[in-house]
């Protein structure tokens, strides 16, 4: 009956133990950056037919691309750039596993007559140990999640400027075939 009472208490230890919240996001939740419109408008100044505007505008559309390596059209994120997030015990698991295991030891390496005493001191010894295991994941999953963000900002800082030069480019190929550029 003592082992059980102090498995009980043990538990009800490991539930009190604070959980931080989870930081790392799984694989379907890493999202593409959002779109970088690339809108440019132009309208004929030369009374250019609707084939040559066409014509003009592809043109311009290759020669842009091939200037700045920006395509507007390809998607922006690469099947390598993708992450993969391995999925991890929740937040308290070490410490509730940590509490039960600290009670059965506790109970089992202590004098018969001792046996509750030992697993309420095995159980908080165990939950103690859990929570800093605990609290080292989540430390992990945070460093991890951060280099993630600065990764993602860099790209999208990159894709950024990539798409500003594009539409630059854009407009100088548009105005020098005789269009008016937006």
């Amino acid at each position: 009956m003592n082992v059980v009472m102090a498995i009980a208490i043990a538990c009800t230890l490991a539930a009190c133990a604070s959980q931080p919240a989870s930081v790392a996001r799984p694989a379907n939740e890493v999202a593409a950056p959002p779109p970088v419109p690339v809108q440019v408008y132009f309208y004929p100044l030369h009374d250019q037919s609707p084939e040559q505007q066409d014509r003009d505008r592809y043109e311009c559309y290759q020669w842009a691309r091939q200037q700045t390596g920006f395509d507007p059209s390809a998607p922006l994120l690469a099947p390598h750039q993708r992450v993969e997030v391995i999925p991890q015990p929740p937040p308290g698991h070490d410490t509730a596993a940590g509490a039960v295991t600290g009670a059965v030891i506790g109970s089992i390496v202590t004098a018969p007559h001792d046996s509750g005493k030992g697993a309420i001191i095995g159980a908080m010894a165990g939950a103690i140990a859990g929570a800093a295991s605990d609290t080292e994941r989540q430390q992990e999953a945070e460093r991890i999640q951060a280099q993630y963000d600065r990764q993602a900002a860099l790209r999208n800082a990159s894709i950024e400027e990539k798409a500003r030069n594009y539409r630059r480019a854009m407009a100088a190929c548009l105005e020098g075939r005789g269009y008016s550029v937006r």
